[in-house]
């Protein structure tokens, strides 16, 4: 795993200097420490930031192929590289590496753009052509792998992260209140957009070609499901014995690696499969990871040992109190590099600081079950809120939120139901059905904004809907609600804030082999009923599961991954940043909130009341923008470049007396 930066000169008459890449390098240094290189010529600017996982010995990058004709800086893993060697091999391609960035180049050599659909793996690739003086750039399927651009005088600039765009010369932060609005309802910045204005990604599944000042972008693979009804007539026991078979494989391959293999153990049905599958099917060597909570709502460390102990992994925990998630969470933010509404990469983040602690660099994780398999409550709630809608006058129906949320003692109140999950109940043609209730009530969070900022948005245009593929209307419902969630909540949100930054942030790499693109695909395909059975989620798992998972972890019912929020803030030892963060100066500076309505929310939250999830989401929000305000618009600050102790292998392409781009 790497991260990855460059320059190329819109113009074809300026160049990188050497100086500008390695200070962009040194803003991502936690993506790589360990190698570093830089590739110019005088169109051109390439950086790699090296974390060693495959062919520790001969992998630096940036890579050539056999004339020097296409150079490569990569960030990522193609799990399927030994393979795809041997096939370019035959056709003649000499390789200088045992790495599997080296068989990217050559399969783009072979085939062009079309060589995406040949990987099996995560990544973000650029790949600058001498002959044509193009530069390619590409994302993994499930956009597991960031890579974000933008254009400031006549060159385009892009990074893994952010915060290494705006080290480059000329390059200044402003956010993008649509961006907010999005964030303030759906969770994250809808595709390409980022939180800053002028600065987008590359979409997941999509490459892009910068060639003779023109940026063409092209998808190469879409979510896709079929038509409502249209399914294989195949026996469960025929499904079950293909998906056990994929999943085993898609395991097996990412263990594939030259240093050890851990795995995350967090006691629900995911994690626990693909540890097991680990146990049962490889000689790995097994150590697992886990997170315990102080605060016991959030706590499934029961879960974690039972699971351990069964399984007979060498077991690890991070402990996380209140008062921790609250002190690592402006590092937390300046990884994310933007607004997240949650706390949740808080543990994540002190999670992967053990698994470097213990010496990993690479782990396995559960991540993709619930949205592929449907695992969430939100499938639940939108199968029972259309069931009420065929039967709105029914008094049992609506009783069926009870068997979802069995903890919520609002929902004995009669006309909680009605009035919270009934709201638009007869509109089950709209395509965001299953999410409004969600997107709605996170929006409420919006109340804090600015008198100014609701006029700006008031003024513009407004985008809190992602762009539907053709045929959506066509598919089955609860397709309809997996493809929001997988193509904003796990691309956007998940896999970004909660995963890859960190993770990279204590320089660790997550494989996922629920994201294998060919159990993605199996799963896209199979009945409804084999992934949600009535109200029982992950029905085709869970059967598969139980050959190797005791019942008790099988047949326990979802919990999802939270952490504390506003305990996280407001505790017995309160981070020493929110006060001077939340104050009136602060926030008027800053202008996105309500200064008297933020200090209604503290105060409230200083007597010791009771927040709603609308007002814990918001604290979040609000301390999370600020937290981004200050660290990469008002104060950004540059880390250092790389010096003269540093790694680094510098490759000088072809030059001219063209002028110089810094």
């Amino acid at each position: 795993m790497c991260g990855i930066v460059g320059i190329c000169d819109l113009g074809g008459a300026r160049r990188a200097e050497e100086a500008t890449l390695r200070q962009m390098l040194g803003m991502i240094r936690h993506r790589g420490p360990e190698q570093f290189g830089i590739y110019l010529d005088d169109s051109v600017g390439l950086g790699n930031a090296r974390l060693s996982i495959v062919d520790l010995s001969t992998g630096q990058q940036p890579i050539s192929n056999e004339d020097g004709t296409l150079w490569i800086v990569f960030n990522g893993e193609i799990f399927n590289h030994p393979e795809l060697r041997e096939e370019l091999e035959r056709r003649g391609h000499r390789y200088a590496t045992n790495c599997d960035t080296e068989t990217v180049l050559h399969a783009y050599e072979e085939y062009g753009p079309d060589c995406l659909s040949r990987f099996n793996g995560q990544f973000a690739i650029a790949i600058w052509d001498t002959r044509n003086r193009s530069l390619f750039m590409a994302r993994d399927r499930l956009g597991v792998r960031p890579i974000f651009y933008t254009i400031r005088d006549g060159a385009l600039i892009f990074g893994s992260e952010i915060k290494a765009i705006l080290a480059a010369p000329g390059v200044g932060a402003a956010a993008d209140p649509v961006a907010l609005d999005q964030i303030f309802t759906v969770w994250s910045p809808l595709s390409p957009r980022s939180f800053f204005r002028g600065i987008k990604e590359v979409p997941a599944g999509h490459w892009m070609l910068v060639k003779e000042g023109r940026i063409t972008v092209k998808p190469y693979w879409e979510l896709r499901f079929p038509d409502e009804g249209c399914f294989a007539p195949r026996s469960r026991q025929s499904y079950a014995e293909e998906f056990r078979e994929l999943l085993i494989d898609a395991t097996r391959l990412r263990l594939r690696a030259d240093v050890p293999v851990g795995a995350y153990l967090s006691g629900g049905l995911d994690s626990s499969t693909i540890t097991a599958i680990i146990r049962n099917f490889t000689s790995n060597p097994l150590e697992t990871f886990s997170i315990s909570f102080a605060d016991p709502a959030f706590d499934e460390s029961g879960y974690q040992s039972r699971m351990a102990q069964a399984l007979g992994t060498d077991h690890h925990v991070v402990h996380a109190t209140h008062a921790d998630i609250g002190r690592v969470f402006p590092e937390v933010v300046w990884h994310t590099e933007t607004p997240i509404m949650r706390t949740s990469p808080a543990p994540m983040f002190l999670l992967s600081g053990l698994v470097r602690e213990k010496g990993f660099k690479v782990v396995l994780t559960g991540e993709g079950a619930d949205e592929f398999l449907a695992g969430y409550d939100i499938f639940k709630e939108a199968k029972i809120r259309r069931l009420w809608a065929a039967r709105p006058d029914s008094e049992v129906r609506p009783g069926l939120f009870n068997k979802i949320y069995p903890w919520l003692a609002d929902l004995s109140r009669g006309n909680y139901v009605k009035s919270f999950f009934g709201m638009g109940l007869a509109e089950t043609d709209a395509p965001d059905y299953s999410h409004q209730i969600r997107w709605r009530t996170t929006a409420r969070a919006k109340r804090f904004f600015s008198d100014e900022l609701q006029q700006t948005l008031r003024e513009g245009q407004q985008h809190l809907m992602p762009g539907l593929p053709g045929g959506f209307a066509g598919w089955d419902p609860l397709h309809q609600a997996q493809y929001l969630e997988i193509s904003v909540f796990l691309s956007q949100y998940l896999l970004s804030s909660q995963s890859d930054r960190v993770a990279m942030g204590h320089s660790v790499e997550g494989r996922f082999p629920f994201l294998d693109y060919r159990v993605v695909e199996f799963c896209n395909h199979l009945p409804p009923a084999l992934k949600l059975r009535g109200l029982t989620e992950k029905h085709l798992l869970k059967e598969v599961s139980r050959e190797w998972l005791p019942a008790d972890i099988t047949d326990r019912p979802k919990q999802p991954f939270r952490a504390p929020i506003h305990r996280a803030f407001f505790n017995d030892t309160p981070a020493d940043y929110l006060e001077e963060l939340l104050s009136p100066a602060a926030l008027k500076a800053s202008g996105f909130f309500k200064p008297q309505a933020v200090g209604q929310l503290v105060a409230k939250l200083k007597q010791g009341l009771a927040l709603s999830e609308t007002d814990d989401m918001a604290l979040a929000g609000i301390i999370s923008t600020q937290l981004v305000d200050r660290q990469f618009i008002s104060s950004f600050k540059l880390s250092p470049p790389l010096g003269g102790t540093d790694p680094v292998k510098v490759v000088r392409g072809h030059e001219t007396s063209h002028g110089v781009l810094a």
